[in-house]
């Protein structure tokens, strides 16, 4: 992922699938899953957090099928595979079609001339508008013209069309009979039955509270936006591919924010001293560099993590910044070592990288981050001291090796620090004049447009949650018309844009997220109770942060996730912060 020799690289790859086959294989292994059952039936010479954590072992080894007859054992490979197989075929599809539009340049009026120049052209000399999402989302962010933006919508919607409805439903069935075979009565409770959430019942009304919650304000929201489009564009009705088009207008028109200009107050060195002093002030942990480390390439810098106050050593940080050719392309913190026992019952040193893409300027110089990287870096600074600081004795309950709903809490959670004008003026500074943060006009605007039309955006990311928690906890849907029956519900009475169906390009339900398209708004939900709990009328409050180290990262994994989260909030957690978090701001 991040080596400068594309021969290691290719190397490496390889080494990596030789070990997922033999962890496969291992996952397997009858003999060994006999002992571990044995044992735990056993219960002897168990703390509460190893009786965990074989328990857990023991799951893993039956949700691959250790406790089924051979015969079943083996269908339950079969249909494992044939799963994998649609699942490759609906990404493929989608990575394969090369279909375009063509536009003049007044069709595309309001893109910036910087996008247009990154097009390709066709031998008339018009535009090409690949169904690539991020040209997709630029048109419909920034072109002022309405049958533009429905154009590109329907194709982007239409997107491998019937090819990929029809094998969304094969999955389905498939997961179906997998989850069946191993004991459940659907999919969607295999899936959930290893998360926080535990059942789908639990995620359907924990989705149905946040979006009854939202109703009034969406329609607010919504009709806000209509005016808008009525006054630009006379009598045509909004539909949803106008929606990012006015969220837009109506932010420039709202806020005095050009997040060109703010990006000149976050140069890289000023926004990594300010994470260090907030990380230091709320959690007690010190960062220190370590001068003349072994590391792959001259931009890599090593950091020791330290307790503030005992100085014990607790870890160690590799941050591989800035990208080049040939580096795995998307940011992310990766556990090179997870904290645990040795046999001799010292304590092994968690190891985290996080691996970013920033940009050096054309002398080589750290250069500066949007707004939005800032964003990205303080939630992956979340995975980071979330790595560092727990304490779990089993490295495959520590570290990030907990439950996928909690994992990324602690991100989320990180990231309320961007919005502060507190932490704002840490992390800022004028990149002619660093000693000139942002000012509190800037800060202010900044918090407020967080929230500009969250209610909506929400209410779409919950329509396409319950789409995927739907398919996998019923049988026979008829996926095609699914999508049209809630989006109404859903998008307060607008209608799926003619002619598509989200259905044959929703990569997060084929393979990453399968019933489990929920848990982004999980972790959100339970990072804005906290926050709001405990850091919102003080955002330097080290009494929390230190109890939020101690008794929430440090024993992730260790205990369940719920009761983690009760322990530090003396309740269990709730989605009220999260709802009048977002009708505050926006009042």
């Amino acid at each position: 992922m991040v080596s400068t020799r594309e021969d290691v690289r290719k190397a490496s790859a390889e080494a990596e699938r030789r070990i997922d086959a033999h962890l496969d294989a291992c996952s397997k292994r009858e003999d060994v899953y006999l002992v571990i059952k044995a044992f735990a039936v056993k219960g002897e010479w168990m703390n509460a957090e190893a009786k965990r954590f074989v328990q857990i072992l023991v799951r893993d080894f039956e949700r691959n099928g250790l406790n089924l007859t051979a015969s079943k054992r083996e269908e339950l490979q079969r249909l494992r595979a044939q799963i994998d197989e649609l699942s490759f075929k609906y990404i493929q599809n989608l990575n394969d079609d090369s279909k375009f539009l063509l536009f003049t340049e007044a069709e595309l009026a309001g893109l910036p001339p910087e996008f247009l120049k990154g097009l390709d052209k066709s031998e008339n000399g018009k535009f090409k508008i690949s169904l690539r999402s991020h040209l997709v989302a630029a048109v419909l962010e920034f072109c002022k013209v309405g049958t533009t933006r429905r154009m590109v919508s329907r194709a982007y919607g239409n997107q491998c069309g019937e090819i990929n409805v029809f094998i969304l439903e094969s999955l389905v069935q498939q997961r179906h009979k997998y989850a069946r075979l191993l004991g459940y009565s659907c999919y969607a409770e295999y899936a959930i039955d290893v998360r926080m959430a535990k059942t789908p019942k639990k995620v359907f009304e924990f989705l149905k509270d946040i979006s009854t919650s939202l109703t009034d304000l969406a329609m607010k929201e919504l009709n806000i936006l209509k005016d808008l489009k009525k006054k630009e564009e006379g009598e045509f009705p909004f539909g949803i591919e106008d929606l990012l088009y006015y969220v837009k207008r109506v932010e420039e028109q709202g806020y005095d924010l050009d997040f060109g200009e703010i990006k000149q107050y976050f140069p890289i060195s000023v926004v990594l001293s300010g994470i260090f002093k907030i990380i230091q002030d709320l959690f007690g942990l010190r960062f220190e560099k370590i001068a003349g480390a072994d590391v792959w390439h001259c931009d890599v810098c090593v950091f020791s993590v330290l307790d503030l106050g005992s100085s014990e050593l607790l870890g160690y940080c590799y941050f591989d910044l800035f990208s080049r050719e040939g580096k795995y392309g998307h940011t992310c913190v990766l556990a090179l070592q997870n904290s645990a026992l040795t046999s001799n019952g010292a304590q092994q040193i968690p190891v985290a990288l996080l691996i970013s893409q920033c940009q050096k300027d054309a002398d080589g110089s750290s250069g500066l981050l949007r707004f939005s990287e800032v964003v990205s870096l303080f939630h992956e600074f979340g995975h980071v001291v979330q790595q560092i600081c727990n304490r779990a004795s089993f490295t495959r309950i520590s570290g990030l090796c907990v439950d996928p709903d909690f994992v990324e809490i602690p991100a989320q959670l990180l990231e309320n620090w961007c919005y502060e004008s507190y932490s704002l003026k840490l992390i800022s500074g004028f990149y002619q004049d660093i000693t000139k943060p942002l000012k509190d006009d800037i800060c202010k605007s900044i918090k407020r447009w967080r929230t500009s039309f969250s209610a909506l955006k929400l209410k779409q990311d919950i329509l396409c949650c319950l789409f995927d928690q739907i398919i996998h906890s019923a049988d026979n849907i008829d996926i095609q018309e699914l999508f049209k029956h809630l989006h109404p519900m859903e998008m307060l009475g607008l209608p799926i844009l003619e002619g598509t169906n989200p259905a044959s390009y929703f990569p997060s339900t084929v393979i990453g997220y399968e019933a489990a398209c929920y848990s982004r708004i999980w972790s959100e939900v339970f990072a804005a109770d906290i926050f709001t709990s405990k850091f919102c009328n003080d955002v330097s409050n080290q009494q929390a942060g230190r109890q939020f180290r101690n008794k929430v990262l440090a024993s992730a994994g260790v205990k369940d996730p719920i009761d983690v989260l009760s322990d530090f909030l003396g309740r269990e957690p709730s989605i009220q912060a999260y709802i009048e978090n977002k009708v505050k701001y926006v009042l």
